[in-house]
């Protein structure tokens, strides 16, 4: 049908009249003969709607919406379709020392605009406040420039597009950036390269593939802003994490090729990801808005109702709560904003398919006046919903609020980004701080953190290298930052990254230095997709991803982050999915809890053993001289033979007597590609290299790499 917004145009159409329409569902929704309109505001006197032309420019007609049912206010509009641009006006008291910043000068987006039209520029006439003095009211118009929403059908062709479900013990997770993963490929068209079609394409999912990926985790894709300070410097929100609209697709990660809308381009990417057996995660950030602190825009929220949408401090309301680090923390105990993240989740798993989420800053989401609750209203909200009880949730978690560290202590089902794990594998490997004692637990999913609270195993997302740090190349070739190319004098990013540089800070040409960095970097990926848990790996540090040192490299849109396909390490790409393939095979170590005990027929489930075979325990495990032990895997009353684990954090070779039986050497990360070319019976010595990890296999197993 033809949009209102173009009818508008001719002599012939009088004045629309709003009829009193719905309170639900929020924002607007086409039945096939109108649109309905729906906006929360507590504390608005009046919200009206404006309707523009085709180009955004010119605003044609201020309704009123006529009707308000519990700070809802709505109205519908007969004949309105889909592709109409809208924009809202919210009339109330400018008084900022009570939070209230009502301006009806300034034209807000819909908090539920599923398609935002036009280009953001940043203009003094975006601030509520006058920039010279922001306690008093601006009073120009930002119509014209501001950004827009424009009604949609969500009528998009799924065909038999089913979720894979992938069991968590089956999970590897791959964390990616839509345009980075995809930008150098030469292997897509570069029409499409860096895009949703490039991701969906299926090269892209080869890769995959031949890795044995089965979920990919994207930053951010829900529309959002660069900061104006980053524009101002001619850089970029490259990450994404400044969210603007949380029901919109980013455009500017859509190809734009053919006639199919960014939505439909995320879509298609969704189904052709999901035709390959492969999962769909979104990185979101419902903490915080683009809006900023006290000084920042007016767009939507903070204009719609300000003391609402976000948490003020209880002895200055002009300012802001930031738990977030942002300038501004969303009140997710406040029921309506709980409702808007709510129905955006639904909204992405209904209506775009996605599989899960990983929440940015997650604490925030379990905030009731200070504290985290695991059992706060979001948490059980969650729990309860038909639809996002049946998804997988990960939660980044801390924030920087007070008692903002929460790790472990997430509601049971959900999935955490485990530093722990980090940590402690780095110190490990690269630092020679941490113990066998130390590893060994993250080995084993990290039992302190979770098992006393009920907690499964695959709920500790293990990691090494995530998109926040030094990607996996650079963990092993740089001991300082190199972060000066994102304008803050080198002072961003992590200092403390328990790096190694081998000797060499930065590219090395010496073959010792190269040897040194393939053997940690081969150990991390080991200790990481053998683990128990889920494993998370960051794109390119399969293939040696570098970013030259930056490990803060969230504003650059460019070649220090895109990966370069052509200097793809191959070795290391073959490594990785023998790693992959072991895992799935094999899963080391198992999703339940060890005891270290024995079966009625006296085998244990784990033994700890130092490289002569005597048993591992009591002060042995905190000793800093030794960085050797192995781990008899078994599997007490399930139908495996055991396996056999030996780590060699040590600087020299140690060669390590096995326990009595046949065993076949599986994968060795001293080789490039994890070759392994060892068969040994009875109790013999296995050649066990150093700064390496071997799985070994007893006789009754079958696994091809």
């Amino acid at each position: 049908m033809t949009p209102l917004s173009e009818l508008l145009h001719e002599e012939e159409v009088t004045q629309p009249k709003l009829l009193s329409g719905h309170p639900w569902p929020m924002g607007a929704s086409w039945d096939g003969k109108g649109v309905n309109f729906a906006v929360f505001s507590a504390h608005a006197e009046s919200i009206e709607l404006c309707i523009f032309d085709v180009q955004g420019q010119e605003e044609l007609h201020r309704l009123k919406l006529p009707t308000r049912s519990q700070d809802v206010w709505h109205g519908y509009l007969p004949g309105a379709g889909p592709g109409m641009l809208y924009g809202l006006r919210a009339n109330g008291t400018w008084h900022i020392e009570d939070g209230q910043r009502f301006n009806p000068n300034k034209l807000l987006l819909d908090p539920y605009a599923r398609d935002i039209f036009g280009h953001f520029s940043w203009g003094d006439e975006h601030f509520g406040g006058a920039r010279e003095n922001p306690h008093e009211m601006d009073t120009r118009d930002n119509a014209a420039t501001a950004l827009k929403a424009r009604v949609v059908a969500d009528n998009f062709d799924w065909g038999d597009d089913q979720p894979p479900r992938i069991p968590l013990a089956d999970s590897v997770i791959y964390e990616l950036h839509v345009k980075g993963f995809s930008k150098l490929n030469s292997q897509l068209p570069e029409a499409i390269r860096g895009s949703y079609a490039g991701l969906g394409h299926e090269a892209s999912i080869a890769h995959l593939k031949r890795l044995g990926i089965n979920a990919v985790s994207l930053l951010p894709v829900h529309y959002h802003l660069d900061e104006e300070r980053l524009v101002q410097m001619k850089l970029s929100n490259y990450w994404g994490y400044n969210t603007l609209g949380f029901f919109a697709v980013d455009p500017r990660f859509a190809s734009g090729v053919g006639e199919q809308s960014s939505r439909d381009e995320f879509r298609s990417m969704v189904k052709a990801l999901h035709a390959a057996g492969i999962e769909i995660f979104l990185d979101v950030v419902y903490n915080h808005t683009a809006e900023s602190d006290d000084a920042g825009p007016t767009l939507s929220f903070r204009g719609l109702d300000n003391l609402s949408y976000y948490r003020l401090r209880a002895d200055s309301r002009s300012q802001y709560v930031n738990h977030t680090g942002t300038g501004n923390t969303l009140d997710m105990y406040h029921a309506k904003v709980r409702q808007l993240v709510l129905d955006s989740l639904r909204y992405w798993v209904e209506e775009m398919h996605v599989d899960g989420f990983r929440f940015d800053l997650a604490p925030v989401m379990g905030r009731g006046v200070n504290d985290f609750d695991r059992d706060g209203p979001f948490f059980t909200a969650i729990a309860q919903d038909p639809v996002l009880s049946r998804v997988k949730m990960i939660a980044e978690p801390w924030d920087i609020g007070p008692g903002g560290y929460q790790v472990g202590n997430f509601p049971r089902g959900w999935l955490e980004w485990n530093d722990h794990f980090r940590d402690a594998s780095r110190s490990f490997w690269l630092n020679a701080g941490s113990t066998r004692g130390d590893l060994a637990l993250r080995l084993c999913g990290s039992s302190d953190l979770y098992h006393s609270r009920r907690r499964e195993p695959v709920e500790s997302v293990n990691y090494v290298v995530s998109h926040d740090g030094f990607t996996l190349r650079d963990l092993v070739s740089y001991n300082e930052r190199h972060n000066e190319a994102n304008g803050e004098n080198n002072r961003d990013g992590h200092g403390h990254n328990m790096s190694n540089n081998c000797g060499v800070e930065g590219h090395s040409d010496d073959p010792a230095v190269r040897n040194m960095r393939g053997k940690f970097q081969r150990a991390l990926l080991a200790t990481t997709l053998l683990a128990q848990g889920t494993p998370m790996l960051a794109a390119g540090d399969e293939l040696g991803h570098t970013q030259n040192g930056n490990n803060n490299p969230y504003c650059q849109d460019n070649d220090i982050t895109w990966i370069d396909w052509s200097q793809a390490d191959q070795d290391l790409i073959n490594f990785s999915a023998s790693l992959i393939s072991l895992r799935r095979q094999a899963l080391p170590f198992g999703n339940h809890w060890y005891s270290g005990l024995s079966d009625p027929l006296g085998l244990h489930d784990l033994t700890w053993l130092h490289s002569d075979g005597s048993l591992l325990q009591g002060t042995a495990w905190r000793d800093p001289n030794s960085r050797v032990f192995g781990c008899l895997i078994g599997q007490p009353g399930r139908a495996r033979a055991p396996l056999l684990l030996l780590v060699n954090g040590d600087s020299i070779d140690r060669p390590f007597m096995l326990p009595a039986g046949v065993w076949e050497a599986l994968i060795d990360t001293d080789h490039p590609r994890g070759y392994a070319n060892f068969h040994g019976q009875g109790e013999v010595r296995y050649p066990l290299r150093s700064h390496s990890v071997v799985i070994l296999t007893a006789a009754g197993n079958v696994i091809k790499l």
